[in-house]
C-alpha cells in the first residue's frame, strides 16, 4: 500500500499540472497537454523499448508528412521522426555509456556494411555541394537505421516480438488501404486520381505501391504459419485480400513486376539453386542487355501503349519507352545521374542532393512534358543510381554489398534452418526485401519512414534470427494470443 505522504505528492503533483494545464491553454498555449505523452514515451524508452518500437511501427503507416500538409514546407514525418530522434539519441548514449546492445549484432557481417554505408555517407555530406540538406538527410538515415535496424535486431531476441513487429505495420497498413480504396472509388477507380488518393498517408501511388509489395510476401508468410490463433488468421485473410486489392488498384507497375519477380525467385529457392548460380546467371543477362542495348531499345520503341485505366493495357505500358511519359522521364533522370556521375565520380555531388543539382544534366532530347528545372521534381527514381550521382561510386556499391550481403544472409538461413516457422519467416521476410531491390532499380523511398520500417526492419530479422535462434533445437512456437 502507497504511504500518505506519497498519495498526497501525488495528488499535489496532479493537482499543479492541472491548474498550469488551465491557465496555458487559456493563454492558447495548448502543447503542455502533450506533456503526459512526452514522459509516457520518455519511460517507455528506458523501461519498455520494445513497447516503445511496436507503438512507432504502428504509426508508420498513418504518419503525416508536414511538407505534404503545408506545414513551413519541412519534410519531416510526424510523429514517427521525432520519436526515432529520441531512439537514435537514446542508442549513441547507450554505446557510449557501455550499455549497449547485444554484441553480435553490432559485429554481424551486415552490421559491418551499414558502418561502411554510413561511414561514406557522412564523408561525402562533408564534401556535399550543399551540406546542409546532405546532413539533414544524414541524420535521418542514422536514425531510420538505429530504430528500425539496431534497435529490433535487439527486441527480435524474442521471437514472438517479430510477429508483433510484422501484425502492428500491417493493420494500420489495412486501414489506409481500405481509406484509399474508398476514396479512389468515389472517382470510378480512376487512374489518375489513384496517383494521389492515398494522400496524406503516401505522398504517391508508387512509394503506396512499393510497400504493399513488401507486405505481399509476409503477409502469405503470416497465413502459411501453422502457429497462429485462428481468429487471428481470419482477420489476415480478410486483411489479404484487402492487400490484394490495394495492389492492384494501386496502378503501380514497379510493384506488380517485384511481386512477379519475387515469385520466380522463390520457384528457384524452392528447388534449392545456389546463390551463386543466379548471380552468375543475372550477370550474364546484365552483359547481354549493355551489349544489345541498342537493338533492345529499337525493340521497345515499338510499343506506343501509354498508361491506362484498363489493367492490360496498363501492364503493356511497362516497356513502352517511346510515348509513356513516365518511363521517358525516369530515362531522363536515370542519364542525368550518370551524367552528374562523369562529372564528380569519387565524392558525387552529396547525399539528397539530387532534386537540388540534377537540372543543369537534362539532355534536350531527353526532356518530357513533366520534366522540371525545379527542385520539386523527385530524385533520380534509382535505389542504385541515385546513390552514384549522390556519393559516388563507393556509395552506391555500398548499396549493391548490402544487397549481396543479406541475400547470402538469406540463402544461407533457408536451406539450412529445421525449423518450419523461422524458414517461411525468413523467406517471406527476403521475398519483401527483394521486392524493394527489384522496385529500387525504378524508384527509391529510403528517404520516408513508410519504407524504411519494413526494408531496415525485415533485414533486423534476418540478423536477429542469425544471432539468436538458428543455431537452437527446432520448437514449434508457441500459440500467439
Amino acid at each position: 500500500m502507497p504511504s500518505k505522504q506519497h498519495s498526497l505528492w501525488v495528488w499535489l503533483t496532479a493537482g499543479l499540472f492541472l491548474v498550469l494545464n488551465t491557465v496555458l491553454i487559456a493563454l492558447e498555449f495548448y502543447f503542455i497537454a502533450l506533456l503526459p505523452l512526452v514522459l509516457l514515451v520518455i519511460w517507455a524508452a528506458f523501461m519498455r523499448l520494445d513497447w516503445l518500437m511496436l507503438f512507432i511501427i504502428a504509426c508508420v503507416p498513418l504518419s503525416i508528412n508536414l511538407e505534404q500538409m503545408d506545414l513551413g514546407g519541412i519534410g519531416f514525418y510526424l510523429p514517427t521522426e521525432p520519436l526515432l530522434f529520441g531512439v537514435l539519441v537514446m542508442f549513441i548514449f547507450k554505446l557510449l555509456s557501455g550499455k549497449s546492445i547485444d554484441k553480435r549484432i553490432l559485429t554481424h557481417p551486415v552490421s559491418y556494411v551499414l558502418y561502411f554505408y554510413l561511414g561514406w555517407m557522412t564523408l561525402t555530406t562533408i564534401t556535399s555541394e550543399y551540406p546542409l540538406v546532405s546532413l539533414k538527410y544524414l541524420f535521418t538515415r542514422m536514425w531510420f537505421i538505429a530504430g528500425f535496424y539496431f534497435i529490433l535486431a535487439h527486441i527480435f531476441q524474442d521471437k514472438k516480438n517479430i510477429q508483433k513487429y510484422f501484425l502492428f505495420y500491417l493493420f494500420p497498413l489495412f486501414i489506409v488501404i481500405i481509406y484509399t480504396v474508398v476514396r479512389h472509388a468515389g472517382y470510378g477507380f480512376d487512374k489518375e486520381a489513384g496517383h494521389w488518393v492515398m494522400e496524406p498517408f503516401y505522398k504517391d501511388h508508387t512509394s503506396y505501391g512499393a510497400v504493399l509489395a513488401m507486405y505481399f510476401p509476409v503477409a502469405v508468410g503470416l497465413l502459411i504459419s501453422r502457429k497462429m490463433n485462428p481468429l487471428l488468421r481470419a482477420f489476415l485473410m480478410i486483411g489479404f485480400v484487402i492487400l490484394c486489392v490495394g495492389v492492384v488498384l494501386s496502378y503501380t507497375r514497379a510493384a506488380w513486376v517485384s511481386i512477379a519477380a519475387v515469385t520466380g525467385l522463390l520457384g528457384l529457392m524452392l528447388l534449392r539453386i545456389k546463390l551463386r548460380t543466379l548471380l552468375l546467371v543475372l550477370v550474364g543477362l546484365v552483359s547481354f542487355v549493355w551489349v544489345a542495348q541498342d537493338q533492345l531499345l529499337i525493340s521497345l520503341e515499338r510499343n506506343d501503349q501509354d498508361s491506362s485505366d484498363d489493367l492490360a493495357e496498363h501492364v503493356e505500358s511497362i516497356s513502352n519507352v517511346s510515348s509513356d511519359a513516365s518511363n521517358l522521364e525516369r530515362l531522363n533522370r536515370w542519364n542525368s545521374a550518370l551524367a552528374m556521375f562523369e562529372e564528380r565520380p569519387v565524392f558525387g555531388w552529396g547525399p539528397g542532393t539530387y532534386q537540388f543539382v540534377y537540372a543543369p544534366f537534362q539532355r534536350s532530347q531527353d526532356l518530357t512534358i513533366i520534366s522540371t528545372n525545379n527542385a520539386d521534381g523527385g530524385n533520380a527514381h534509382s535505389e542504385y543510381l541515385g546513390p552514384l550521382s549522390e556519393q559516388g561510386v563507393l556509395g552506391s556499391l555500398a548499396v549493391i554489398l548490402l544487397v549481396l550481403v543479406v541475400s547470402g544472409l538469406a540463402f544461407r538461413l533457408t536451406y539450412s534452418l529445421e525449423s518450419y516457422e523461422l524458414k517461411v519467416i525468413v523467406l517471406s521476410v527476403y521475398l519483401g526485401l527483394m521486392t524493394y531491390f527489384v522496385h529500387g532499380v525504378l524508384n527509391n523511398y529510403l528517404d520516408t519512414d513508410k519504407a524504411s520500417a519494413p526494408f531496415w526492419g525485415f533485414i533486423a530479422v534476418l540478423v536477429a534470427i542469425d544471432v539468436f535462434h538458428s543455431k537452437k533445437t527446432p520448437e514449434l512456437e508457441k500459440e500467439v494470443d
